[in-house]
């Protein structure tokens, strides 16, 4: 099964998710505050977790590392925001070097996902954060493009 991949530079192509692939951790990037979800591909739903809280990048990645180890994912999921006429900007190339630096530093699979509106969606919704629940969007997204 494929989903479309994103990036800044290049046209979306189909990635490929390995069927085997089953749990997901997914983050919505933020330079204060990332949001993360849980998920499977079986349920094909997203539970939200805690805030990661964290302005530096060492204090960030050791809340992600604790992630890690805690779900034990097959993979991860980042959002990448764009505007809405889907052109890059500040934080898109933000979070695009968070998903490389999460493949470098855990040798992961990490997908990428357009992620525009989705914060607008959980504030709508009335999350109570808006960053997890941001997540989770993010990751049913995924989800449901996946067989």
């Amino acid at each position: 099964m494929t989903v479309p991949s994103s990036s800044s530079t290049q046209p979306t192509a189909p990635v490929t998710v390995p069927p085997n692939f089953q749990s997901f951790l997914a983050f919505d990037f933020g330079t204060k505050r990332t949001g993360v979800a849980i998920g499977t591909r079986m349920l094909r739903s997203a539970s939200p977790q805690s805030t990661i809280k964290a302005e530096g990048e060492a204090q960030r990645f050791t809340q992600v590392a604790e992630r890690i180890r805690e779900w034990q994912p097959d993979a991860l999921v980042v959002g990448v925001p764009y505007h809405p006429d889907g052109a890059p900007h500040e934080n898109t190339a933000r979070a695009l070097k968070f998903a490389r630096q999460l493949r470098g530093r855990f040798g992961l699979q990490v997908f990428e996902v357009d992620e525009r509106y989705s914060t607008t969606e959980a504030i709508a919704a009335g999350a109570a954060d808006a960053d997890a629940a941001s997540a989770c969007i993010i990751l049913e997204q995924f989800l449901r493009n996946l067989p």
